[in-house]
């Protein structure tokens, strides 16, 4: 008898400590505010991702035309060995300008999203929400703080 007490009792009071744990993290999930951030429309709006693409699209005119005058003095060589030359040289000069345009282009990306991210976590703290989601997974619920990130993101 004493056996099913003790055994009672500790089913008890283990069912107690449940719940009283169930209900503080209930508690928490109550005081937490939740916002939501449509980010590719913050990415479109952004000033710096507009300057980004058309700084780009620049860039890239500029190397078609190098491509276009390339092809034109290799054209313009009858020599099959300079030709050649020619050629390697072109394919070189297009390689490591290519390379320094997307590097140059991903350095940059990546510190626009660096800045959006900051304006994110800024905006979350100031109006003290303790989770940001994509408003693209979440279904239903949020405070949507998409305009206030974009009317501060730099």
């Amino acid at each position: 008898m004493k056996k099913n007490f003790k055994f009672i009792s500790v089913g008890v009071c283990a069912f107690l400590l449940g719940v009283g744990i169930n209900n503080v993290a209930l508690s928490d999930i109550a005081n937490t505010k939740i916002a939501v951030v449509d980010v590719q429309k913050v990415v479109a709006s952004s000033a710096q991702v507009k300057a980004l693409k058309s700084e780009q699209q620049q860039k890239v005119r500029k190397l078609q035309t190098f491509v276009e005058e390339a092809k034109k003095s290799v054209a313009g060589t009858n020599d099959a060995a300079k030709k050649k030359v020619l050629e390697d040289k072109y394919n070189k000069e297009l390689r490591s300008k290519t390379a320094a345009l997307e590097a140059d282009y991903a350095k940059r990306l990546k510190d626009i999203d660096k800045s959006i991210s900051n304006t994110i976590s800024a905006q979350a703290k100031a109006k003290n929400y303790n989770i940001v989601l994509a408003k693209g997974v979440v279904l239903y619920g949020g405070d949507d703080i998409t305009a206030d990130i974009i009317k501060n993101a730099k």
